[in-house]
């Protein structure tokens, strides 16, 4: 279902609760009403969404636009002012540890047990997910070799490259089988074969049964990886559905341009035009 044409966001006091829809069950991750304040900023505003089971699902929109604040929402990671949140059926808030057993999260920005080497904090990850030891120990392995870490596994997580950095966070996101996977800017500062071996891990896991929820701001990449899209800004969703469906016969980006707005024509630059025409 397409959605389009959400009006810009205003000031406005503290909503009331509303009544919500109920969240689709048949959905790996179902928004409904999501709002989120902080002091007099409203970074979320009655955000619903629902992304489909085995879909390959990019949430997209300039920074700032509140999609950190929804996917952290999304995955208990905050707590909303009003709203719900469903994995598969499960309630967010209402069941957290069901929830978040069927959910592998990447937020961006967050610290990592760095002094640990690579090997020991997807392990580590297994452990705090009461998974056994041996099991733990098998799907490492597995792990290191898929993210092509086997020659770095007992170097520390801070020494590692930003591309490294990502795919042993990944690995850990990734070890105990989760049925979702939500990847807060997963492809950002890495370098482009690193994100070309994550890009077929994940369509590899898609292909398998399993969901991927992605944010980023970089619209040519959601448009060649993804299978279903939401364009959000001002913390309101302003259009969403499959790829094809939101961009409409243009390209993801022209599309996102046209909803979001904002693009300067370079007026007032014309010293720059000339200085480079007597160089």
């Amino acid at each position: 279902m397409l959605h389009d044409g959400a009006p810009a966001l205003q000031a406005s006091p503290t909503p009331q609760a509303p009544a919500l829809a109920p969240p689709d069950p048949s959905a790996a991750l179902s928004l409904r009403g999501l709002w989120k304040r902080f002091g007099e900023k409203i970074a979320v505003a009655d955000i619903s969404l629902d992304v489909p089971s085995g879909s390959f699902y990019g949430v997209v929109g300039p920074n700032g636009a509140g999609k950190t604040t929804t996917l952290s929402m999304a995955t208990g990671l905050l707590r909303p002012d009003f709203g719900t949140a469903g994995v598969h059926g499960t309630d967010v808030w209402s069941d957290p540890a069901a929830a978040k057993r069927q959910l592998g999260i990447l937020p961006d920005g967050v610290r990592l047990f760095d002094r640990l080497t690579g090997a020991q904090l997807i392990t580590y990850a297994g452990l705090l997910r009461g998974m056994d030891r041996a099991t733990v120990a098998e799907r490492t392995e597995d792990l290191l070799r898929a993210m092509d870490l086997v020659a770095d596994r007992d170097t520390f997580v801070v020494d590692y490259s930003a591309g490294m950095t990502k795919k042993v966070a990944l690995a850990s996101a990734m070890i105990h089988a989760p049925r979702v996977l939500v990847l807060d800017e997963p492809f950002e500062a890495v370098d482009p074969v690193s994100a070309a071996n994550i890009r077929d891990i994940l369509h590899a896991y898609v292909a398998d049964g399993g969901t991927v929820v992605v944010s980023s701001h970089v619209m040519d990449l959601v448009q060649r990886m993804c299978s279903h899209v939401a364009v959000v800004a001002g913390g309101r969703v302003l259009a969403a559905g499959t790829v094809d469906e939101v961009r409409g016969g243009q390209s993801l980006e022209d599309r996102f341009v046209d909803l979001v707005g904002g693009r300067k024509e370079g007026e007032g630059l014309a010293w720059l035009r000339s200085s480079s025409a007597s160089s």
